[in-house]
């Protein structure tokens, strides 16, 4: 399972952000990953994350593999959105 969005975050995925969404992220068993720009990094390792250099207006891709990654996808979008990170 996966989803897209534009990040709309002046920064981009800087370190607040990038917290937010590892800390929700590893709530979940499922394996999570982050892709952009033909990368990607486990969602629950902010070293991963801060590494990708997400910036503003780049398009990411957020999928989940496991039991419960339906559910975890769910919760990084309600995060995405409340947050204004993405769209």
């Amino acid at each position: 399972m996966e989803k897209t969005y534009s990040v709309i975050d002046e920064t981009g995925i800087h370190a607040r952000p990038a917290t937010v969404l590892v800390s929700e992220a590893s709530k979940f068993e499922s394996n999570i990953e982050l892709a952009y720009n033909g990368k990607k990094a486990n969602l629950k390792s902010i070293m991963g994350v801060m590494a990708l250099g997400v910036t503003q207006g780049a398009e990411i891709t957020i999928s989940a593999e496991g039991s419960d990654a339906e559910a975890a996808l769910e919760a990084l979008d309600k995060v995405i959105k409340e947050t204004g990170l993405g769209k």
